[in-house]
């Protein structure tokens, strides 16, 4: 039966630690270089001068179609004038003898006459 095979030295400790402490000093210092050139770049950045736009001062009105400036108050006129639409009599074209009439009169009208037909 053969030996079971090893190492005969185990690994030495201060090479690891010299090259973690490195590392972590070398992580350390660039961090601290990367600090200092932001601080220096900021202070040492020219401002740019910001003229304003002409537009800016100009209150100029936008073409048809303009956006709706309260879309709920826009919305409840539309519904208000659609029920009064379907609630009243009115004509529709005079000429041609077209008349509108409340909604619910005409699906009585429509009743009736599908009931005297059958």
């Amino acid at each position: 039966m053969t030996q079971p095979r090893h190492e005969s030295s185990d690994v030495t400790i201060r090479p690891v630690a010299v090259f973690i402490a490195v590392l972590f000093g070398s992580v350390v210092a660039v961090m601290a270089l990367m600090a200092w050139l932001y601080g220096f770049f900021s202070r040492h950045q020219p401002q740019p001068v910001i003229v304003p736009s002409p537009l800016v001062s100009a209150r100029q009105t936008p073409p048809e179609p303009r956006l709706q400036a309260v879309p709920a108050l826009d919305l409840r006129a539309l519904r208000a004038a659609e029920a009064r639409a379907l609630s009243t009599y009115g004509w529709v074209d005079p000429k041609a003898g077209v008349v509108r009439i409340p909604i619910d009169r005409a699906m009585d009208l429509l009743a009736e006459r599908e009931a005297g037909r059958r």
